[in-house]
């Protein structure tokens, strides 16, 4: 993986994530439909900033028990933490792939494993599975989860550190996540250091259509001209 510095993660954080969707088009167009999660996911905070850390990967299953042997699990579970304090840069987030033919039937994310992610370097999760006790989940922590659910079930990880899909986005072990309200992207890390300077780009693109949309007297052939001049700028 490129090197990716403080600064540039902190320049990720200046922007929403379709604006780095938007970045990336422009970029990497090869990547136009791919690398972006797909469908409508519960957010518990909206107002949080984005945020922008290096994959943390899991996959779970929750409808029926784990096969492996309570304390072979137990050694599993420790070892996924052991993973997400120590199994690469920070700051990072948990992408966990829900496995079940019903994801979200048993809840991973509550309470207890927010408060253990977010004082092990964690900013968040994405997750196709579900989410619980959103009041007393840990402040600062961002939940992205396919649905709300009040039971844990037989909730256990079954892997860690593997590729996963959540939704449509693949993820590696590593990758670089950017994430809000929307849902989230993965970043490739050549892409990076020209994000900054496509943003301003299409920003000032954009405001050449928006200046004459939101102005009196708008009409089919000022927006016309507005288009013309928006593709002129470079």
């Amino acid at each position: 993986m490129n090197e990716i510095s403080a600064d540039q993660l902190e320049m990720l954080r200046r922007f929403d994530t379709p604006t780095i969707c938007n970045a990336l088009e422009l970029i990497m167009p090869e990547r136009r439909a791919t690398g972006f999660t797909v469908e409508n996911m519960v957010c518990r905070d909206a107002a949080m900033p984005p945020m922008v850390g290096f994959a943390r990967t899991a996959t779970i299953r929750a409808v029926t028990p784990a096969v492996l042997p309570p304390a072979e699990q137990r050694s599993l579970r420790a070892a996924y933490y052991t993973y997400v304090a120590e199994g690469g840069p920070t700051p990072s987030i948990s992408v966990v792939q829900d496995l079940d033919p019903n994801p979200g039937f048993g809840a991973l994310w509550g309470e207890v494993n927010t408060a253990i992610h977010l004082g092990l370097g964690c900013q968040g999760v994405v997750t196709n599975g579900s989410i619980r006790d959103l009041p007393q989940c840990a402040p600062g922590f961002q939940l992205l989860a396919g649905k709300i659910g009040p039971s844990h079930a037989h909730v256990h990880v079954v892997d860690f550190g593997k590729p996963v899909n959540v939704f449509g986005m693949a993820v590696d072990d590593g990758d670089l996540i950017h994430a809000d309200c929307h849902g989230a992207v993965v970043i490739p890390p050549a892409a990076v250091a020209r994000i900054e300077q496509t943003v301003d780009l299409l920003t000032r693109r954009e405001a050449v259509i928006l200046e004459c949309a939101r102005a009196p007297g708008f009409d089919i052939a000022k927006l016309l001209k507005a288009m013309a001049d928006s593709a002129e700028i470079h």
